[in-house]
C-alpha cells in the first residue's frame, strides 16, 4: 500500500506577493531620482533669485569644475559603502599622493609630459598602496573599517606634513596646470570635468554590468551568503578598498593640476563631503544598495547650495546646515524603506506559509 504525501509548496525567501512595478514606478520611487528632483528645485530657486548671475553657463561650468575631484572620489566611496564599509582616509590619501608626486616631479625637473606622466603614476601608486593597506587590515585582520581608515587618515596626513615640513609644494609642471587644471575641451568644457566624467562612466559600467559589481552588491547585502555562493569576500574587499585608494591617488594629481599646489590644509572636510554625497544619493550605509548616478546627484547638492548662497548674499555657512539636514533625512528615508521592505517580506512569507498549511 503506497502512502500519498501531502502536497508541499516551495517558498522562495524574499519573494513578495505584490505585482512587479513598472519602470516609471521604480524610477519615481528611487531615492536617486527623488534627490535629482530636489536638486532641480534648488537650481530653479537660485535661478529665479539671481537670473543674471546664477543661471549662466559660466557659473554652471564653475560648479561642475568644483565638483569634478569629489566625483572621482565618490566613485570609490560608492563601492565601499555598498559593501557596508566606510573610508575616512580618502582626503588624507589624496594629500599624501599629491605631495609624493610633487616631490618626485620636482626632483625630475622639466615642464613636459614626461615628468607629468611619472607624477601621475606615482600618485596613483601611492593611493593604491594605502588602499591595499586598508583592505588587508579590514579583510584579513578583521579590524572595523571605521578604525582602520581613521588610523590611515592620520598616518597619511602626518606623513605628508613630515615630507613637506608643513609647507605646501607649489612647483607643478606647467603642462598639468594648463592642460588639465585650466584646460578646456571645445573651448568651454573643463578638461578636468571630462576626465571625471570618464571615471564616473567607467565606474558605473563596472558596478552595474560586471561580475565585480555584482559581487560588490552581494558582499554588502550579506557577507555570509556571498561566501556560501562562492564569492571570495576577503579578496573582493581588498580590491574595493584598493580601487578607492587608487582613485584617491588619481584625485591627488587632479588637485595638483587644478590648484597648482599640494593644498595640505584644504582637504580636511573632503572625506565627510564625499560620504555625505554618496549617502544623500541613495547609497545605503547598511550596504547592498547604491548607484553611481545617485552619488553624482548627491555631489551637486552641496556644490549648488554653496554657489547659490554666495551669489544671493546668504552666508555660505548655511550650506553646511542644509547639507546636514538633507543627509539626516536621506538616512532616515533609507531606514524607513528597509524596515518597510523587511516587514513586507515577513508578511509575504507568513501568508505563503499559512496558505500552504491550509492546502496541506
Amino acid at each position: 500500500m503506497s502512502i500519498t504525501k501531502p502536497p508541499t509548496e516551495t517558498v522562495a525567501i524574499g519573494t513578495l506577493d505584490e505585482p512587479k512595478q513598472g519602470f516609471l514606478q521604480r524610477l519615481v520611487r528611487a531615492q536617486a531620482f527623488q534627490i535629482l528632483l530636489v536638486l532641480l528645485v534648488i537650481v530653479l530657486i537660485f535661478s529665479a533669485l539671481a537670473p543674471d548671475t546664477f543661471a549662466q553657463w559660466s557659473n554652471f561650468r564653475l560648479i561642475i569644475q568644483n565638483a569634478s575631484i569629489l566625483a572621482v572620489l565618490g566613485v570609490g566611496m560608492t563601492y565601499i559603502i555598498i559593501t557596508a564599509g566606510i573610508d575616512l582616509s580618502i582626503g588624507s590619501v589624496l594629500v599624501f599622493s599629491g605631495v609624493v608626486s610633487a616631490i618626485v616631479m620636482r626632483a625630475l625637473g622639466g615642464e613636459g609630459w614626461g615628468t607629468a606622466l611619472v607624477g601621475i603614476l606615482v600618485a596613483i601608486a601611492c593611493g593604491i598602496g594605502w588602499g591595499l593597506l586598508n583592505g588587508f587590515l579590514i579583510a584579513k585582520a578583521k579590524i572595523p573599517p571605521l578604525i582602520v581608515t581613521l588610523g590611515s587618515l592620520g598616518m597619511a596626513l602626518g606623513l605628508a606634513q613630515i615630507l613637506t615640513g608643513g609647507v605646501d609644494i607649489r612647483e607643478v609642471p606647467t603642462v598639468l596646470t594648463t592642460t588639465i587644471g585650466y584646460g578646456n575641451i571645445l573651448g568651454t568644457i573643463p578638461t578636468i570635468s571630462v576626465i571625471a566624467l570618464v571615471v564616473v562612466v567607467l565606474g558605473a559600467i563596472v558596478l552595474h554590468f560586471t561580475r565585480f559589481g555584482l559581487h560588490t552588491y552581494a558582499v554588502g547585502s550579506s557577507e555570509l551568503a556571498a561566501r556560501r555562493v562562492g564569492v571570495k569576500v576577503d579578496r573582493h574587499l581588498i580590491a574595493v578598498y584598493t580601487l578607492s585608494g587608487g582613485l584617491a591617488g588619481f584625485a591627488g594629481i587632479l588637485s595638483l593640476s587644478q590648484f597648482s599646489t599640494t593644498a595640505i590644509a584644504g582637504q580636511s572636510q573632503t572625506n565627510l563631503n564625499v560620504i555625505a554625497a554618496v549617502v544623500i544619493g541613495g547609497t545605503s550605509l547598511f550596504g547592498g544598495v547604491g548607484t553611481i548616478f545617485g552619488t553624482v546627484v548627491g555631489l551637486f547638492i552641496p556644490a549648488v547650495l554653496q554657489n547659490g548662497f554666495v551669489i544671493t548674499g546668504v552666508q555660505p555657512f548655511w550650506q553646511q546646515v542644509a547639507v546636514g539636514a538633507v543627509l539626516i533625512t536621506a538616512v532616515y528615508i533609507d531606514q524607513v524603506r528597509r524596515t518597510a521592505a523587511m516587514r513586507g517580506s515577513s508578511q509575504s512569507l507568513w501568508r505563503k506559509f499559512v496558505s500552504g498549511g491550509r492546502r496541506g
